[in-house]
């Protein structure tokens, strides 16, 4: 597979995600973390991208791919889609996940014309942006008229729940939704996407939810959201102290050998489609 780089891409614009610095063990570390994120939560994403008309889609564009950890997991499911991966980090994308076109670009400035593609999903993205605002005006562009914008996204604070309850982990948790605002990013961002879609033009928005808990995954595959390797980079850069990390570190594993914890995480969809005109 060949990797085409755009003339357009700027390093400085690829937002608040640092794919060697987000957890100890650099970027092999990083690309394992996000298969494991991907695989936890994708049969109830699948379920619902299902639902929102993707597999009636022949050309699916996703913006964002990284590593193609989710690239892997469409070619797998939707086998008749044509698939192009695009990044803006050439270190980070993998032309080897099943992509039919991989391309180096900004979300902002993507290398494809007009009308090319029946559906763009951008999954984990918008919180990175600064200005969210270009890149999905650029995946409306992209889309023929009636194709189908699909966004995936967090909301801090309603990320879900986890029983028993940590109160004293409140404020350690804060600090890599601090630390992401301080690059630009925006932890909250799943509450402002159906605003979002509407301004890039998007008709028919709708804002859904999707749900993963451990009644049917082990608690231990929940690390990769709760384990305290997310919150190791912080302490480099002193927003958050040795003993803050090892009290999260311990609240953890009391939490996975507690056969009565429960975790739920909530995540969100918003849909939208180009007008048919």
């Amino acid at each position: 597979m060949t990797v085409t780089t755009s003339a357009t891409v700027t390093p400085a614009r690829a937002g608040s995600y640092r794919a060697a610095a987000t957890v100890p063990g650099g970027l092999a570390a990083e690309h394992r973390r996000l298969a494991a994120q991907a695989e936890l939560s994708w049969p109830q994403e699948l379920s619902l991208l299902r639902r929102l008309g993707l597999d009636r889609c022949r050309e699916l564009v996703e913006v964002g791919a990284g590593n193609g950890a989710v690239t892997r997991l469409l070619r797998r499911d939707f086998p008749g889609l044509t698939l192009t991966a695009v990044d803006i980090d050439p270190e980070l994308l993998d032309p080897r996940a099943g992509a039919d076109h991989t391309l180096v670009a900004d979300a902002a400035a993507l290398p494809l014309p007009d009308s090319s593609a029946d559906a763009v999903l951008l999954r984990f993205v918008v919180q990175h942006l600064n200005a969210p605002a270009p890149a999905l005006s650029e995946a409306v562009r992209v889309l023929r008229p009636g194709g189908l914008l699909l966004v995936t996204d967090v909301d801090a604070a309603l990320w879900g729940v986890a029983e028993p309850f940590q109160p004293e982990l409140t404020g350690v948790y804060r600090a890599l939704q601090r630390a992401q605002q301080g690059d630009g990013g925006n932890r909250l961002v799943a509450r402002r996407l159906t605003r979002l879609l509407t301004a890039a033009g998007c008709v028919d928005v709708a804002l859904h939810s999707y749900v993963t808990t451990n009644d049917n995954r082990p608690t231990a595959d929940f690390a990769v959201h709760l384990g305290p390797d997310r919150l190791a980079p912080l302490v480099a850069t002193g927003e958050l102290t040795v003993a803050e990390l090892a009290q999260a570190a311990a609240a953890w594993s009391r939490f996975a050998a507690d056969p009565q914890a429960w975790v739920m995480l909530l995540g969100f969809t918003a849909v939208g489609r180009r007008p048919n005109r």
